[in-house]
C-alpha cells in the first residue's frame, strides 16, 4: 500500500470511529463526505434526483472511491459491526392527485449499476454496543438536566 493509499485508509478508519461513537453506525456516503469526497450540496442534489448516479458528484475517481469502500468493509470487520442494507429512495417525490402513496424512485450509487456495488454503498454498518450505550444515555438525559435546575 502506497502513502497515499495508507494516509487515506487511516482518515477512513477514523470517519467509521467517528460515526459510530457519534450514533451507533456508519453509513458509505457520510464517510464520502467526512473524506470531501462528497459535498453536502451534491448528496442532496442526487437525493432529490438531480444526479443519475452518487459517483457522477465524487471529487474522487473510481479508483479511489473503490478503495474508499473496501476500507469501510475492512473496518466493520475488524470492529465486529453489522452490516445493515438501507433502501436509498429519491426525495421529495410528490404524490400524483394527492391520494395514496408517494410512488418510490430508487436512488442509484454507480455509474455501472453493478448490483453488488449498489449494495455496498446502500450498506450501514451497526455498532450495537455503541448503540446501547447511547440508549442508555439517552434514558439518563432528562435526570441529568432536572438536577441541573
Amino acid at each position: 500500500m502506497n502513502k497515499n493509499d495508507h494516509d487515506l485508509a487511516v482518515k477512513v478508519h477514523s470517519a467509521m470511529y467517528h460515526q459510530c461513537k457519534r450514533r451507533g453506525y456508519a453509513a458509505p456516503v457520510d464517510v464520502l463526505m467526512d473524506l470531501g469526497a462528497l459535498s453536502k450540496e451534491n448528496y442532496e442534489a442526487w437525493r432529490f434526483g438531480r444526479v443519475s448516479y452518487l459517483e457522477r458528484v465524487c471529487t474522487m475517481n473510481l479508483r479511489k472511491l473503490s478503495f474508499i469502500m473496501h476500507q469501510i468493509r475492512v473496518y466493520a470487520r475488524k470492529m465486529d459491526l453489522k452490516p445493515s442494507f438501507n433502501y436509498y429512495k429519491q426525495w421529495g417525490v410528490k404524490k400524483k392527485g394527492g391520494q395514496g402513496h408517494k410512488p418510490v424512485i430508487p436512488l442509484r450509487f454507480s455509474k455501472s449499476g453493478e448490483p453488488d456495488i449498489e449494495r455496498w454503498y446502500a450498506t450501514h454498518f451497526v455498532d450495537s454496543k455503541q448503540i446501547a450505550k447511547l440508549k442508555e444515555a439517552a434514558k439518563e438525559l432528562p435526570e441529568n438536566i432536572e438536577d441541573g435546575l
